[in-house]
């Protein structure tokens, strides 16, 4: 979590897409994101918002696959350090 946003990870994600993606959260607005070039896949944040998501994505891209492979595995994802 950072900024007020909540970043999640599911094991075994059973909603389209299966490429690589997080969920975000912030209020009443969620977003399924791809790691791999940061494209919204579904839902919406504010403008703002999205932005900070997306450059913490950029950041961290090698560590978010990393866990991706892990979930998929349904093995337990590592923490992942947030946006400062």
């Amino acid at each position: 979590m950072f900024y007020g946003i909540l970043i999640l990870m599911y094991h075994y994600d059973d909603k389209k897409p299966n490429r690589p993606h997080i969920h975000a959260e912030y209020g009443e607005y969620t977003a399924s994101i791809a790691i791999e070039d940061g494209a919204v896949l579904g839902g919406e944040l504010p403008r703002a918002k999205m932005k900070l998501v997306q450059a913490w994505i950029e950041i961290h891209r090698d560590d978010l696959l990393a866990d991706w492979k892990l979930a998929v595995a349904g093995e337990p994802v590592f923490r992942v350090e947030p946006l400062r």
